[in-house]
């Protein structure tokens, strides 16, 4: 019995250290552990670096957006035997001077004779412009007449097409004259027109892609003829044209904006 507690007196103090050290937060037995190498070697034990996933955040992914996309200026002599970049340029432009040409004779606050040569007139012959059917004048600033005397079968449909130019007009017929009264500029007829600017503009725009379209359907065809980076810079330069030109056509509809508007 005595010698069962001198025993238990000697291993007791050895038995609650490893008892203390069993119940220690695991951080101080590591840091307790490198700084022993410390000790032993004279400088710091790197432990095995944990390999981790570095995620962008939503800001570092904004951040890239915006930036301003590299453009391509190809030498059009260089790719004439590919696309002709000058016609598809000149098919562009010809969209951007029709929407023009439209806003001077359509979209006014003060209608003109001119303004209403174009309209199309649906005929047993076709379509036909308004000009082409009928003599135009202008009686007084507040009326234009149409006289129908070469083709008056062709005066109902007239009445017609100017009814649904999209101008706010309300013509009126005695025989076979047009009397086609000119709205008052009110805050109502500047909004319609308004609303008629950025129509003709969305058809331009229509108008626009269908010569990108067809540009790019010319490139697939002549795929055999080039590389593909070769292909590809061509697609993006006729994309930064097309691009080009709508931001232009997007530039006049707001400077008519802002001219009916006031």
């Amino acid at each position: 019995m005595a010698l069962g507690l001198r025993c238990f007196r000697l291993v007791h103090p050895a038995f609650c250290s490893s008892l203390a050290a069993l119940t220690r937060p695991v951080s101080e037995i590591t840091l307790k552990a490198v700084s022993g190498r410390q000790n032993i070697h004279g400088q710091f034990m790197a432990s095995p670096a944990v390999p981790t996933r570095l995620y962008a955040t939503k800001k570092a992914k904004a951040k890239g957006k915006g930036q301003p996309q590299t453009r391509v200026n190809l030498n059009a002599a260089l790719v004439e035997d590919i696309i002709s970049l000058e016609e598809v340029e000149e098919e562009m432009k010809s969209v951007m001077e029709a929407l023009k040409d439209n806003f001077n004779k359509t979209v006014n606050i003060r209608t003109s004779p001119g303004s209403l040569d174009h309209i199309t007139v649906v005929t047993a012959d076709g379509k036909l412009a308004l000009n082409q059917i009928g003599q135009i004048s202008m009686k007084s600033p507040q009326l234009i007449l149409v006289n129908m005397a070469s083709f008056p079968e062709c005066t109902a449909a007239a009445i017609k097409a100017i009814r649904e130019s999209g101008m706010n007009l309300n013509p009126e017929v005695e025989g076979t004259l047009i009397r086609v009264p000119i709205p008052k500029v009110t805050r109502e007829h500047r909004e319609m027109l308004v609303k008629l600017a950025k129509q003709n503009t969305n058809k331009a725009k229509d108008s626009l892609r269908k010569v990108r379209t067809s540009a790019m359907n010319k490139l697939k065809k002549s795929k055999d003829k080039a590389s593909e980076d070769t292909i590809r810079l061509i697609e993006k330069q006729i994309s930064q044209m097309a691009d080009a030109t709508a931001a232009e056509l997007d530039r006049h509809l707001a400077v008519k904006t802002k001219e009916l508007l006031g």
